[in-house]
């Protein structure tokens, strides 16, 4: 009798959480859904002289092939602007939001850590490095020359201190801690190289490579989408597919053992997938940071630490926080979208920690 109550009991506080987690779901998702609308609309309304309603018009003229406007005339120059400018800057930033806030949650679950982020290991400061030797001292690490030369160094520089991390985790057994380390070590030598690449050089060229550093979402065309897209789409995928492995991870590396996990090679996969996608995203957009700190956060603090759920979301929320970063950058005459992202995201970030630590005394 008594296992039947409490059978009874389990189900009933099973549906009771799964009812409240659809409620939380379905309002996370309407919010973000009618946000994310609101901002990528009016995003595309960047032409000068043409309204909001206009624009939709000749993005829709364009698509069913009604664009035969006069040449050089106003619709003409808005045509090719929003087709060729707008839509691709919007695009890039919905997929390095996404990828960046779901390389957030990856490594915060694969290192138990809710400090960690997409740049732990070094690869900003790699890609950094990489990029600034291109613009500066005009050496490639390739045979590619111009901006590809740029985007092809700074992915080599990135993938650097991640081949580095791997080749490490593969001879030794390491610890979360020791990873977060040794990324901050490696993360010190780049700045260092940087910077002194950075105070030898004139100040126009140091104006480029400090943007790139900051992170911007200028200069954007339907070139920079395939790779991106491609990296972020089977990446994401493959870390979808992963959500109970992760699950596992978030309990603590012991806990995951004794559960049958062979920690030392998922964490090493985790590795090699999220420094492809970072890269991947990094060598276009430059070092935006706090989209794949923050998001994570932010779903967590909703729905909980499922990460069949916090992973999906998580890609929602970084998208809507790096779109109003850059519609927020636009308004204010064309500030690099890193800025601002760390103007509202170090903000968040805080608000986030006090609320935990005032709730529950702990940030998970």
């Amino acid at each position: 009798m008594s296992e039947i109550v409490i059978t009874r009991t389990r189900e009933q506080l099973k549906r009771e959480y799964y009812k409240a987690l659809s409620r939380k779901l379905i309002l996370l998702t309407v919010c973000i859904t009618g946000i994310l609308l609101f901002i990528g609309l009016f995003s595309l309304s960047v032409f000068d002289s043409i309204s909001l309603g206009e624009t939709y018009e000749i993005i829709w003229n364009h698509i069913v092939g009604n664009n035969d406007y006069e040449p050089r005339s106003l619709e003409w120059w808005a045509d090719r602007y929003i087709w060729n400018r707008s839509i691709p800057h919007i695009l890039v930033a919905i997929i390095a939001g996404c990828c960046l806030s779901i390389c957030g949650a990856l490594m915060q679950s694969l290192m138990s850590n809710p400090l960690a982020d997409p740049y732990t290991t070094g690869i900003s400061s790699g890609a950094c490095f990489g990029a600034v030797t291109a613009i500066i001292a005009g050496i490639t690490f390739s045979s590619i020359t111009g901006e590809m030369g740029i985007v092809t160094n700074a992915f080599i520089g990135a993938m650097i201190p991640a081949l580095i991390i791997i080749l490490i985790s593969a001879r030794i057994r390491m610890t979360p801690a020791t990873i977060i380390l040794i990324g901050t070590g490696i993360s010190y030598f780049f700045n260092s190289m940087v910077t002194y690449l950075m105070i030898s050089t004139d100040a126009d060229t140091l104006k480029t490579a400090y943007i790139w550093q900051v992170g911007s979402l200028d200069g954007m065309t339907w070139a920079s989408v395939p790779l991106m897209f491609t990296v972020t789409l089977v990446g994401s995928i493959l870390v979808l597919l992963s959500w109970r492995q992760l699950n596992l991870m978030s309990l603590g590396e012991e806990s995951a053992v004794s559960l049958g996990l062979d920690v030392q090679k998922f964490r090493i996969l985790c590795l090699i997938l999220m420094s492809l996608m970072t890269a991947g995203v990094v060598t276009y957009v430059g070092i935006i940071g706090f989209v794949g700190l923050v998001a994570p956060h932010i779903v967590r603090l909703v729905i909980g630490g499922d990460n069949k759920y916090v992973i999906p979301l998580s890609m929602a929320v970084g998208t809507l926080l790096l779109l109003f970063a850059d519609y927020v950058a636009i308004q204010f005459a064309n500030l690099p979208v890193g800025v601002v992202m760390s103007l509202i995201g170090s903000p968040v970030f805080l608000i986030l920690i006090l609320y935990n630590h005032k709730s529950r005394g702990v940030l998970y």
